[in-house]
């Protein structure tokens, strides 16, 4: 052990002793003073606090290599380490039970003290739920809001991106260390948060996408947020532990409804039922919020009115063939079949089929799984 390493290389290290979680690297450094204290100090002075065979070996020979690494990455531009101490450590986050001992950020670290919002839903959402997601995100980014979520595939990377595309700031929790990106389609996307928002994980570097890590990532989403969004999320859903642990920790939990015909939309049902608020707008977010003090950055500019979006007919230049018109008239926003298409509006099978064509090619609508077709309000979301 070097005197010439920093203080935070010592709290890197306990954060790699096995057996040790959060409340116990709290109670060490409460009793000792500080990592470095505890590592320096003699085996009999840690004899008589409960700790494992494993962890009290691991103090007395710790993974200097590993540390290494995390040091390593630290050095790197706009690379952060956060601990509890720190005054860029999140207060949200801090007086809920279980907040992680460090917190490695890449990107922007005080953004994390702004108020902010957690997004999350569906890993595989319908197009609907994507651009309702990326509206939401973008008018309430564009009102202040710093919009939080886990950089999955779905609902979390359409909040991401229309935060992005409002020229607001967004936050990515990640269930991996910050040297990896998962899943690894969204590493462009990653980048792009770094360079205009941050990215937070509590594991250090190295750590792999294991499964337990994003339940876990879960509760500092909720954690760091003034309230939690959940757009689609079937009746077993990672978002709806997401939306507990919001509950559990004294924060607004919000439930977009959706036809009792799409399976992605009994979550928010039962969130619902449950006592979350059901929302339409993205001013009922803004007015439920806005009952605390100093949580918006800056002033409120209108509101998204989704009834309103959901009864428009296309506008603009494009030039819609009638039998097209008729199609589009008989397609919601939840998925249908070209048979119930055909139903609906009277046409043959061949005329429905081109016409979802031309639509699709138009952006008004979207092909769904299972070879259904969903209404999509053009040119709004990415």
């Amino acid at each position: 052990m070097s005197a010439a390493l920093p203080d935070i290389a010592y709290d890197l290290a306990l954060l790699r002793a096995p057996g040790v979680g959060g409340a116990t690297f709290h109670h060490l450094i409460e009793r000792f003073g500080g990592a470095r204290a505890l590592f320096e100090s003699r085996p009999g002075e840690r004899s008589g606090l409960g700790l494992g065979a494993a962890t009290l070996a691991y103090l007395n020979q710790p993974d200097w290599d590993a540390v290494q690494k995390d040091l390593d990455w630290l050095a790197g531009p706009d690379h952060h380490v956060l601990t509890v101490s720190d005054a860029r450590y999140p207060s949200l986050l801090h007086e809920t039970g279980g907040a992680p001992p460090l917190l490695f950020v890449h990107g922007d670290a005080d953004l994390l003290a702004r108020a902010q919002l957690a997004i999350v839903g569906s890993r595989n959402p319908t197009p609907q739920g994507m651009q309702t997601a990326a509206e939401f995100a973008g008018h309430l980014a564009a009102c202040g809001l710093v919009i939080t979520s886990g950089l999955a595939l779905g609902i979390d990377a359409a909040a991401h991106r229309g935060a992005l595309k409002a020229g607001g700031y967004t936050v990515a929790v990640v269930g991996t260390g910050l040297d990896r990106v998962y899943p690894a389609r969204h590493k462009a996307l990653a980048h792009e948060i770094a360079a205009r928002g941050a990215l937070v994980s509590e594991f250090p570097i190295g750590a792999p996408a294991l499964p337990d890590n994003f339940p876990r990532r879960n509760r500092i989403i909720s954690g760091l947020s003034l309230g939690t969004l959940v757009v689609e999320a079937a009746a077993q859903s990672g978002s709806l532990i997401t939306a507990r642990l919001a509950a559990e920790q004294g924060r607004e939990v919000f439930a977009i409804p959706g036809s009792i015909h799409n399976p992605l939309a009994r979550g928010c049902h039962k969130l619902i039922r449950d006592g979350a608020k059901l929302v339409e707008t993205a001013q009922d977010i803004l007015e439920e919020l806005r009952q605390d003090p100093g949580e918006l950055n800056r002033p409120v500019t209108g509101h998204i009115d989704m009834a309103i979006t959901a009864r428009r007919l296309p506008q603009g230049h494009d030039v819609l063939p009638g039998e097209a018109l008729k199609v589009l008239e008989c397609l919601s926003f939840d998925p249908a079949s070209t048979d119930i298409l055909i139903e609906r509006s009277g046409l043959t099978p061949e005329t429905v089929s081109s016409m979802l064509l031309v639509l699709e090619l138009h952006g008004y609508v979207a092909p769904a799984a299972g070879g259904l077709y969903s209404r999509v309000t053009k040119g709004n979301a990415d």
